[in-house]
C-alpha cells in the first residue's frame, strides 16, 4: 500500500494587467472561446475545454504536454460577483491520479489605466503527485499568458 499524504498550502499571485480594462479581463476568463487562447504554460495543449462560467457552472479541460503526460482540471464556479470577483473550487489529475483540490478565488480591481487582478488559492497536495511550489509556478505562468494575449489584443 501506498503512502497517503496531504500538504496544505496558500499563496496569493497578484498581477497588474497595464492599460487593459477590467471588463476585457473578465471577459478572456468568462468566455470559453477567449479563456481557450491563454489557458495553459506554453507547454501545455489543451485537446478539450469546455466551460460553463455561471453559479454551479462547470469546467473541464484535458490538457497533454509533449512527453504524453496528461492532466486533467476539473472545476465548479461557485461565486460570480459580476466584473469583480469569482471563486471556484476544482481538482487536479495527472495521468488519471488525483494531484490536488483546492479553493480559488480571482479578484480584479482598477489600477491606474488597467487592471490588478489577485488570484488566492487555498489547497491541498495529495500523496507528493504536486507540490505548492510547483503549483504556484505553473499559475503564474497561466497568469502570463493572459498578459500576453490581453497585449495582443489591447495593441
Amino acid at each position: 500500500m501506498s503512502e497517503q499524504t496531504t500538504k496544505h498550502a496558500t499563496f496569493e499571485l497578484e498581477r497588474v494587467y497595464e492599460g487593459v480594462p477590467a471588463e476585457r479581463v473578465w471577459a478572456a476568463w468568462a468566455n470559453a472561446e477567449e479563456k481557450r487562447r491563454w489557458w495553459g504554460d506554453g507547454n501545455l495543449t489543451a485537446s478539450n475545454h469546455d466551460l460553463d462560467f455561471s453559479v454551479g457552472g462547470l469546467e473541464h479541460v484535458t490538457t497533454n504536454t509533449p512527453d504524453g503526460t496528461t492532466y486533467t482540471l476539473e472545476a465548479r464556479y461557485c461565486d460570480i460577483v459580476e466584473g469583480e470577483r469569482f471563486v471556484y473550487t476544482y481538482e487536479m489529475s495527472c495521468n488519471g491520479a488525483r494531484m490536488s483540490v483546492s479553493v480559488a478565488t480571482v479578484v480584479l480591481a482598477p489600477a491606474g489605466d488597467g487592471t490588478r487582478l489577485t488570484l488566492t488559492e487555498q489547497g491541498v497536495f495529495l500523496d507528493g503527485v504536486d507540490k505548492p511550489a510547483d503549483r504556484e509556478h505553473g499559475t503564474r505562468a497561466i497568469l502570463e499568458s493572459l498578459a500576453a494575449v490581453l497585449a495582443q489584443v489591447e495593441a
